[in-house]
């Protein structure tokens, strides 16, 4: 049975190349356009990993980073932080502090900053999902 993948990320095109590259590889995706819309997706359709951008306008990624690591019917989820932000700086922003409400910030299962070979995209989803 194929795994469900969510890609939450608010650029169309970087939605429609992780899209591609999970098709390709017998995964099934899902879609959202941000934070919000991505744990909605998430409540229904309980994906097997999530690809998760940083900045986006309407329920940014860390707010959904954190309940997804806060939270422990979802915490066992696996996710790939997909951001053209460096890990330092996503690590010591002052949004993920007041996020974690200052407290330390758990480190991201896999952390790839844009832009991304398909092949490293895929080494990626691999090694999460198998």
């Amino acid at each position: 049975m194929s795994k469900k993948v969510l890609v939450v990320d608010d650029d169309p095109d970087v939605r429609s190349f992780v899209v591609t590259v999970l098709e390709e590889n017998q995964y099934i995706p899902l879609v959202a356009q941000d934070g919000v819309e991505g744990f909605e997706m998430i409540e229904k359709q309980k994906p097997d990993l999530v690809i998760l951008d940083v900045l986006m306008p309407r329920g940014s990624g860390i707010r959904l980073y954190r309940k997804l690591k806060t939270d422990e019917t979802l915490n066992q989820i696996p996710i790939i932080m997909f951001t053209g932000i460096a890990l330092r700086s996503f690590l010591k922003s002052q949004k993920a502090l007041d996020e974690f409400n200052g407290g330390e910030i758990p480190r991201p299962d896999i952390y790839l900053e844009k832009p991304v070979e398909p092949e490293e995209l895929v080494a990626a989803i691999k090694k999460k999902l198998g």
